[in-house]
């Protein structure tokens, strides 16, 4: 189970939002214990991708090892990772899929013209064939969670 605050869960409407009508990406930092996993802060990155923002995004190494190092820093884990599906259903697609890895959880946030609709969560089996969703509950706590800035 994905524990996630309304305030955190905003702010990933918000990216998708704000870069429609290209898919936003990002890290979710946070702690992975027996009650579910709690997403503490979101760590925004840049769509790296040029040749297809629209349906696809895509990550650095360097962009990973920020996040992973932003998580270090918190004494968090990078629990996963969230993109938006613009005009698309917030399911993942095969590019997703083969694109993933095990063990993370991947939120995907449907922009429908501009608008951010429904949030969902999934991980992939390890084995890779396919995702299964993920329960979402908000945090038992409104938590401080906020937007890490990848500047710091």
């Amino acid at each position: 189970m994905l524990l996630l605050a309304a305030n955190l869960e905003k702010e990933i409407g918000d990216h998708g939002a704000k870069d429609y009508p290209h898919e936003c990406c990002g890290a979710m930092l946070g702690t992975d214990g027996d009650a579910g996993r709690e997403v503490l802060w979101l760590f925004p990155l840049i769509n790296r991708r040029d040749d297809s923002p629209r349906n696809r995004f895509s990550i650095t190494p360097e962009d990973f090892r920020s996040a992973e190092r932003a998580a270090a820093e918190r004494g968090l884990d990078l629990l996963g990772w969230y993109h938006s599906h613009p005009d698309h259903p917030a399911r993942p697609s095969e590019f997703d899929r083969e694109h993933a890895w095990p063990w993370y959880s991947y939120v995907i946030v449907s922009v429908e013209a501009g608008a951010p609709k429904d949030l969902t969560s999934w991980r992939l089996e390890d084995d890779r064939s396919k995702f299964h969703s993920e329960d979402i509950s908000p945090a038992k706590t409104f938590n401080q969670g906020r937007t890490a800035d990848p500047a710091a």
